[in-house]
């Protein structure tokens, strides 16, 4: 199975002078764990993630106030949809990250969580009889 099969395609795009808690608020209406950040004036996309999110809150930080540029992943991985699920989880695995960005053509196509994988893994779920 490949990267386009599994990945989501409703990408959630955010401003790097989006505030964390701006952020966390359309992360969770969109029930995503990352959105990507485009920034043209720094020249790329990042990511920004649940944890980060997190990170920044247990750190004290105030989320009113704390920009997302300032938490951004901008090294990003890639991956591209003709990718397999394996090579995908591969590249996660490596990074220590759950979360892809799908490039198509340039630009974001797509998201690939680590949830997308396992949810094309697992085998359907049974019903119990009640």
């Amino acid at each position: 199975m490949l990267v386009r099969d599994a990945m989501s395609t409703v990408v959630l795009t955010i401003g790097p002078a989006h505030t964390l808690r701006q952020a966390a608020a359309l992360m969770a209406a969109r029930r995503v764990g990352a959105a990507v950040v485009l920034d043209p004036d720094a020249g790329g996309i990042g990511i920004l993630t649940e944890r980060d999110i997190l990170n920044s809150v247990g750190l004290g930080q105030d989320p009113d106030t704390e920009r997302t540029h300032a938490h951004t992943t901008d090294d990003v991985v890639f991956a591209a949809p003709t990718w397999t699920l394996e090579e995908a989880a591969r590249a996660m695995a490596h990074g220590g990250f759950r979360h892809l960005i799908v490039l198509d053509h340039g630009g974001p196509a797509g998201i690939v969580s680590v949830r997308d994988i396992i949810r094309c893994w697992a085998p359907a779920r049974q019903q119990v009889p009640v």
